[in-house]
């Protein structure tokens, strides 16, 4: 799994499409990168405004399967994405009032966060109100003033909301780190001790792990058939003159620096399939996630 960047996240977000898989895969890219959170909701609203409306759903689903999936792992998607969510909202009324489709998908994924309660009555309130807030002509400078204020009073209701849901909260302090002033997050258990591997690096790994030491048949064949005189004491008493002496010794250390060579390739491989057991562990650890995401989103489309 590839590291984080803002730019990297960008690229992900403007290559996502509507695919079960293409969602699922970037929620858990997300998820797993969730130390960067501020960064991640606020580059996803920015992208979601930017998005052609076709699009936009899509996003929201993103959003949804983030939200609920990394419950578990910790508050801090929860609580960061109930700070923009209602201008997510408003966004795609906005922008899709002609995709009833778009609406009422949304609207799914309210009621299920409402029996779940992913988050407060008040909250999805909120969102349900901006959600079905209907644009009113630019000229009626009076309307835009009450629906200003109406917005007003729901982002109170929904911060107010939001502090309450989820529950749990992510510890923080502020430090001076070379004259600038920083905010360090302390995460919540449950980080991945590491990187979900790609299918391809843990096929790699398989098919490395196929031709290690253990699995080299003609060298264990060389090994096996080094001369016994080699290994028995007892033979040096029949060495008869120099010559032998040195091709004995020839012979020795041959054979020692067979045996050194296969020796470091042995702890090698014991250390690769450490390294195998744990990228089968994180990619096993991935594949139920994954499914969890994927029967999370076959609730959210199932119709009501």
């Amino acid at each position: 799994m590839s590291s984080f960047t803002e730019s990297a996240l960008v690229k992900k977000l403007t290559e996502l499409n509507p695919s079960q898989q293409s969602i699922q895969t970037l929620s858990l890219w997300l998820i797993h990168h969730r130390k960067h959170h501020a960064v991640i909701v606020k580059t996803w609203l920015r992208e979601l405004q930017r998005a052609p409306g076709h699009k936009k759903l899509t996003f929201m689903y993103l959003a949804n399967d983030v939200i609920q999936n990394s419950k578990k792992k910790g508050p801090e998607y929860g609580t960061e994405f109930a700070k923009s969510l209602e201008q997510a909202f408003r966004h795609v009324a906005e922008t899709c009032t002609k995709e009833s489709k778009t609406i009422s998908s949304l609207d799914r994924i309210l009621s299920i966060w409402l029996e779940r309660g992913v988050y407060g009555a008040e909250a999805i309130q909120s969102y349900q109100t901006a959600l079905h807030t209907v644009p009113e002509p630019a000229e009626e400078p009076s309307k835009k003033k009450r629906k200003h204020e109406e917005h007003a009073k729901a982002s109170k209701r929904s911060k107010a909301s939001s502090s309450e849901k989820p529950k749990e909260h992510v510890k923080s302090e502020t430090v001076e780190v070379n004259g600038t002033v920083e905010t360090h997050v302390t995460l919540s258990p449950h980080t991945p001790v590491g990187d979900p591997p790609e299918p391809e690096e843990l096929i790699k790994a398989l098919i490395e792990i196929e031709n290690s030491a253990s699995s080299d048949a003609a060298v264990r064949e060389r090994i096996a058939n080094l001369p016994v005189e080699l290994s028995e004491v007892s033979m040096l008493s029949k060495i008869e003159d120099k010559e032998a002496a040195h091709k004995l010794s020839r012979e020795v250390n041959e054979a020692l620096n067979l045996l050194n060579e296969y020796n470091a390739r042995l702890c090698t491989e014991m250390e690769d399939r450490k390294k195998l057991q744990n990228m089968l562990k994180d990619f096993q650890q991935e594949q139920r996630e994954l499914l969890a995401q994927a029967e999370s989103r076959l609730e959210v489309q199932r119709p009501p």
